[in-house]
């Protein structure tokens, strides 16, 4: 009785974790951006201020808010600024001189084709999500078919060849190149945003697949289980 009773709360506990794990997770995050950004940001959007009101404890937090929004409203006008094509001169001469800078330049080209790569815009480089087996025969990953082999690679092989970028897990912006034959590479009918959100959240996060006859197709031709 008493061992149930203190299964009970354990229960009881761990499900009172579940329930405050997102706001638990939501505060830190905001809580981490406030800082870095609006502690960061502080001295030189509020420069004018006493330094005692500025660094005062009651009031540094609502500083730190203040900036924060202000960054974000900076970094929302400089967005609208860049589709017109005197916004998108400066960020141009911004960019290039970035690039000029040694080594800043370096790390400043990789992270942006990073995030061009993952963007919205550029989003068409995957055309669509594929399974393939992967690492071994049996075993199934998901990846983005990028485009037909082409060049020395496809000149140099008996078969034609189609390149296929396996992200890692729960980090996408890593991973693998494999060239495969089409044969080898089975087309998913999930979106591209739907494959990401599957790879990021490490299989947790399924997306629906609309064809619901199929999938109880699918279901009904699996082999059974084997008994326990």
């Amino acid at each position: 009785m008493a061992q149930s009773r203190l299964a009970s709360l354990r229960n009881a506990f761990l499900s009172g974790l579940l329930l405050l794990a997102p706001l638990a997770v939501t505060w830190l995050v905001f809580s981490w951006l406030i800082e870095r950004v609006g502690g960061a940001s502080r001295p030189v959007l509020f420069f004018f201020l006493p330094e005692n009101l500025l660094q005062h404890r009651m009031w540094a937090i609502l500083w730190d808010v203040l900036a924060t929004l202000i960054v974000i409203i900076l970094v929302t006008a400089l967005g609208y600024l860049s589709r017109y094509v005197f916004g998108r001169y400066f960020v141009g001469l911004a960019e290039r001189f970035l690039q000029n800078v040694p080594g800043v330049g370096t790390v400043y080209n990789t992270v942006r084709e990073i995030v061009d790569t993952f963007s919205t815009k550029n989003r068409s480089a995957f055309s669509r999500v594929v399974l393939i087996e992967y690492p071994r025969k049996g075993c199934f990953a998901i990846g983005f078919l990028t485009n037909e082999t082409h060049g020395e690679v496809q000149a140099k092989t008996a078969g034609r060849l189609w390149n296929v970028f396996l992200p890692t897990t729960p980090n996408p912006t890593s991973g693998f190149l494999l060239m495969l034959p089409r044969e080898e590479i089975i087309d998913l009918e999930i979106s591209v945003g739907d494959g990401m959100k599957l790879i990021i959240s490490g299989g947790s996060v399924v997306p629906s697949w609309p064809n619901a006859a199929s999938a109880k197709a699918a279901l009904e031709n699996l082999p059974a289980p084997p008994p326990v």
